[in-house]
């Protein structure tokens, strides 16, 4: 009979055993049902204060008593997901910006995020809890490139605020997509703000800017992404104004918070706290720099000072427990929309997997990304397209003709199908067509070439020449490049120059391909030159999207998202962050290519169909309509670009992009192009008021091709009295 009654002790005692498990599970943390600041409340109330910390920096520790794994919060995914291995290389993200096309953008961002998902689900289930491998992307970049010097510019979606804001949200959308419960990956819009170089210096560096250039141009993106809905916003190293970014009560606490009412995580630039004590030199110690971090509004290190010194800063009293708990609860909310707290089978990415990367979908989308992307600077007497019966013998050649380097840009993946220009020129010639390739040149030598004899006896030459990123580019990565990764003039390599000259002398048609992430002397090299095209760094399918083009197989629409100007002389100093003279809103002299410049291989007419109306309020929204007919003889896009010139008060840009259209015409035939522009867009910040307002006057709308080439104009008459918001 004892030993009878023994065995439901063992069972109670086997049942305590394996209770942590099933506890977990059922804990109101993991209750789907629950409302989100429920599950929060009760997850942060099984944390200690010390797990609470260890889960402030990037490397998020496990807390294995709640089932809780590590995580790791680093991730890049400004041109498909990188650093992570396999994974599809679109155009870097200037090259996107020079499609002007933001509902293609938002489809290669939301391919990857598909990836992401995908390579996520396939690197935990193997428990791998990796750098670059989490959910959590610190991309876009939607810095304002307002000098052609920094290196980071080929990162960002140019020098316009309208463009940069409508690419950014895009951008966003796709990335986090549109379940009404989950985020699919997690966006950041950074560097926050006035972070454009000199690369140099960017860990000390302190902008001095005034609020009216501030809420225009730097702060103008941010402030849309933010609106819509992106999780993240990243702190820069810099100071603006005498405060370290990352420590900002301006930026964070008042504008950011407070203003603008964000409700995601802010994540400081790797090692920005540090920055505080060891270049900024503004605070006593990583404690003091701790609390101010949290008070200010920072959620997450990149770095691991908050992880390091919170608890010293608590014990001093800098610190309480509500400001904790309200800065860990920013991350657990991403956490919980991202689905990590919830049974796999309820949330809807958790079945992607190896079949989702590199699908042939996204190689087709990252092919037609770089179609839209490259632009057309010169094309004498319509050499290009190339007619195939015509060029029975092609020579390719330039150091960049077969690199890998030109396609990928930095914070890239890997592709096993990467396209080089010469492959892709190879493939769509055919076998009926004699390519030959050589590389030409390197990037300093000025005397020794190869392929010359070749060139001469060949019907035309494909030169492919330029930049890469180890020339340009992030401190540290760009290696070779001359000033801790920004450039210090806009000289092409001198040898590529050279090796034109060379080719030039054979008499045969030269096409120049250029390779490049910014602004650079397109004049040094034009005479030498029958066309010209802007390839930016297009991505693992670069050499069949210039293929396409080269044959015609579509004509090419690529607009530039930055003035390419004469001469650095014509801008003012690198470390000079007021907006005067700088950018096609302020700059009045003479250019290279204007911004939004971008040739075609057919011709387009533009016509009113219905003018603007009437403003009677800031309320109010414009509409108006054009019409577009391909006059050429080909089918072809044309992408409609609408600018406002405001009236004639001090400091008002000369004229600004409130809205364009990419639109594909048949040729012979026309489109109907639909426009609306809320008037809150014509706003501007008055430095009296300190605030926005919507000054009386006359405002011009006018359309057109680029920001020279404007054919319609329509005034609108502000009256004084105009309702204000």
């Amino acid at each position: 009979m004892k030993k009878i009654l023994q065995y439901p002790c063992y069972i109670l005692i086997f049942l305590f055993i394996q209770s942590p498990g099933r506890t977990q599970e059922s804990l109101p943390f993991r209750n789907a049902q629950l409302p989100l600041e429920s599950r929060i409340k009760d997850l942060l109330s099984r944390l200690t204060l010390e797990e609470k910390i260890s889960l402030l920096g990037y490397k998020s520790s496990a807390v294995p008593r709640l089932g809780i794994p590590a995580y790791n919060w680093w991730n890049e995914g400004l041109h498909g997901v990188a650093r992570a291995g396999l994974a599809t290389v679109f155009p870097q993200a200037i090259g996107m910006a020079a499609t002007f096309n933001d509902s293609l953008l938002r489809e290669v961002a939301d391919a990857i995020s598909t990836e992401a998902r995908a390579k996520y689900n396939l690197s935990t289930a193997m428990d791998h809890r990796l750098q670059y491998m989490g959910l959590t992307f610190w991309s876009p970049n939607i810095n304002i490139f307002r000098d052609p010097r920094w290196g980071r510019g080929q990162e960002t979606y140019g020098e316009d605020p309208f463009l940069t804001a409508t690419m950014g949200s895009a951008f966003v959308k796709g990335i986090q997509g549109d379940d009404p419960r989950f985020l699919k990956a997690a966006a950041c819009a950074k560097h926050f703000a006035v972070h454009s170089g000199p690369e140099a210096g960017r860990h000390s560096f302190n902008a001095m800017v005034d609020e009216k250039d501030l809420r225009e141009t730097y702060l103008y993106a941010f402030k849309k992404l933010v609106d819509g809905g992106v999780e993240a916003v990243m702190c820069a190293y810099n100071r603006l104004n005498n405060e370290p970014c990352c420590t900002s009560n301006t930026l964070l606490t008042n504008i950011l918070h407070k203003e603008w009412g964000f409700k995601g995580h802010v994540v400081t630039d790797c090692g920005a706290l540090y920055d505080i004590l060891d270049y900024h030199k503004v605070m006593n110690d990583p404690v003091e720099v701790a609390a101010a971090a949290l008070k200010a509004g920072v959620n997450l290190d990149c770095a691991d000072l908050l992880q390091k010194n919170l608890i010293t800063a608590y014990n001093r009293k800098l610190v309480t427990d509500k400001e904790i708990d309200s800065s860990l609860g920013s991350l657990l909310r991403t956490q919980f929309k991202l689905g990590f707290y919830d049974q796999k089978n309820s949330v809807p990415f958790t079945q992607l997997g190896a079949e989702s990367v590199h699908s042939s979908s996204h190689i087709e989308l990252a092919r037609k990304a770089a179609q839209q992307s490259m632009v057309l600077l010169k094309n004498d007497k319509g050499l290009l397209p190339l007619n195939k019966n015509k060029y029975g013998a092609i020579m390719v050649l330039g150091a960049n003709a077969a690199a890998m380097d030109p396609l990928v840009a930095n914070y890239h993946g890997m592709s096993g199908d990467m396209v080089t220009f010469a492959e892709g020129i190879t493939a769509a010639a055919g076998p009926g067509i004699a390519v030959q390739y050589d590389q030409g040149s390197d990037y300093s030598d000025t005397t020794h070439f190869g392929g010359i004899w070749a060139a001469g006896e060949s019907d035309i030459t494909i030169a492919v020449i330029g930049l890469t990123p180890v020339y340009e580019g992030e401190e540290g990565d760009a290696f070779l490049a001359a000033h801790g990764g920004d450039r210090l003039s806009l000289d092409l390599p001198a040898a590529h120059i050279a090796l034109l000259k060379k080719l030039r002398k054979k008499n045969k048609p030269v096409v120049v391909v250029v390779t490049a992430g910014s602004d650079i002397d397109i004049a040094a090299i034009e005479p030498y030159a029958d066309a010209i095209i802007l390839a930016w760094y297009p991505g693992e399918q670069g050499g069949n999207a210039l293929a396409d083009i080269l044959f015609g197989k579509i004509s090419p629409a690529g607009r530039l998202p930055v003035t390419f100007y004469q001469s650095l002389q014509d801008l003012p100093a690198y470390d000079n962050y007021n907006m005067k003279g700088r950018t096609y809103r302020y700059y009045d002299g003479k250019v290279q290519y204007p911004f939004g410049f971008g040739l075609s291989y057919t011709s387009f007419d533009y016509s009113w169909q219905q003018q603007p109306g009437v403003i009677n309020s800031a309320r109010d929204t414009l509409h108006f309509s054009i019409v577009i007919k391909n006059t050429g003889s080909m089918d072809g896009d044309e992408v409609a670009q609408v600018y406002i010139k405001y009236p004639g008060i001090e400091r008002m840009p000369l004229k600004e992009l409130k809205g364009f259209k990419r639109v594909h015409i048949t040729k012979g035939l026309e489109r109907t192009v639909q426009f609306a522009i809320p008037v809150t867009e014509l706003q501007k910040w008055d430095l009296k008021q300190n605030k926005w307002l919507l000054y009386p006057g006359d405002y011009t709308i006018s359309i057109g091709s680029n920001s020279q080439d404007l054919r319609l104009n329509s005034v609108i008459k502000l009256k004084k009295d105009i309702k204000q918001l």
